[in-house]
């Protein structure tokens, strides 16, 4: 009787075979070529969106609430990411049976491990960001001017608790600089959410530059550009709360428009230089333990910097119950759009 990792072996070469059949190296570089402008231009249209909307309408009455809103649908979307999409291909790709039939591989589920060490890898950054910024010798990350202000801020309020103000200008300092701290705060997070998504964004990108199959390649292509538009949409979302200057806000949305089309390029290279196979053994352990990295940081930003923030440390939705229900549609919305697209990506 065959054992259980033979049986699931020859049903790996079962679908190589249909693979091979697929395998067309003109045909995929042809593919390939046009998806780097088709998923650019989603990736960029995603992405630029919410910060166009918030530049227009910054101001108005209904801008705070709309920007949540939007982070709220952000917050669900990048949840969905990790969970469905990333964490699921990164387990895939470990318990393939030429990786988990190999040890250490098959002695432990690296994918979890993996994915706890980005969650605690995420907290440390966070926890040492936020003591930095504190102190009041951290800014804005990215060369924003706001450590500056911080520490002048921070000097005023010294100054006027002291006695040198009034005790209700006391308080109106008190209210700006917490307020310039949430948005230093949010600056670190959109910043940390780019680098999960960049990781993700790459390992997507060589993985479809590697691959020669055109029966995959093909609903790929539109699968990403719908999934490219969501996940823009998210970062999109925080970065436009941020209130980054313009040159750090068109550099993080060049980022993450040309991430995926040169982790293409980047595969097409890969395989021309040394005719890469996408279903090597350490090609799989390298693109797992990364997914798993990615996922584990896009968790916690998802969990803790971005929902528990917004709807049990937020004033604006604390006031507001509509809002908040609001703001949860919304949550439920971005999880079951990306979710969705998991079908085909």
């Amino acid at each position: 009787m065959a054992s259980p990792t033979a049986a699931s072996c020859t049903l790996d070469a079962a679908a190589a075979a249909r693979n091979l059949i697929c395998r067309d190296t003109t045909a995929a570089a042809h593919l390939k070529l046009a998806s780097i402008f088709v998923i650019f231009l989603t990736s960029a249209v995603g992405i630029a969106g919410p910060v166009l909307l918030a530049q227009l309408f910054r101001g108005k009455p209904l801008y705070d609430k709309a920007v949540l809103v939007i982070k709220c649908f952000a917050a669900g979307v990048i949840l969905s990411t990790s969970l469905v999409h990333v964490l699921p291909e990164a387990y895939a790709s470990l318990a393939d049976c030429a990786v988990s039939s190999r040890h250490p591989w098959k002695d432990f589920p690296f994918a979890g491990l993996v994915t706890l060490i980005g969650c605690l890898l995420a907290l440390f950054v966070d926890i040492t960001a936020t003591e930095h910024i504190g102190h009041g010798h951290g800014g804005g990350g990215g060369g924003e001017a706001g450590g500056g202000d911080l520490g002048k801020q921070s000097r005023g309020l010294l100054r006027l608790e002291s006695g040198e103000g009034e005790e209700e200008e006391s308080r109106g300092a008190r209210e700006e600089e917490e307020e310039l701290m949430a948005k230093v705060k949010q600056r670190l997070v959109s910043q940390v959410l780019e680098i999960g998504i960049i990781f993700h964004s790459v390992i997507i990108g060589v993985t479809m530059g590697t691959s020669q199959n055109r029966c995959t390649i093909k609903p790929l292509v539109a699968a990403l550009s719908f999934h490219q538009i969501f996940e823009g949409m998210g970062l999109g979302g925080c970065i436009a709360q941020a209130g980054f200057r313009l040159r750090t806000v068109a550099y993080m949305c060049v980022m993450f428009a040309v991430t995926t089309p040169m982790g293409i390029l980047l595969g097409m290279i890969i395989f021309w230089l040394t005719g890469y196979d996408d279903t090597n053994p350490n090609a799989l352990i390298m693109e797992g333990l990364l997914g798993s990295l990615s996922s584990g940081i896009l968790v916690y930003m998802g969990l803790v910097d971005l929902i528990a923030l917004d709807f049990f440390h937020n004033k604006l939705m604390s006031s507001t119950p509509r809002l908040k229900k609001t703001s949860f549609v919304a949550l439920v919305l971005g999880s079951a759009s990306m979710s969705i697209l998991a079908l085909w990506a």
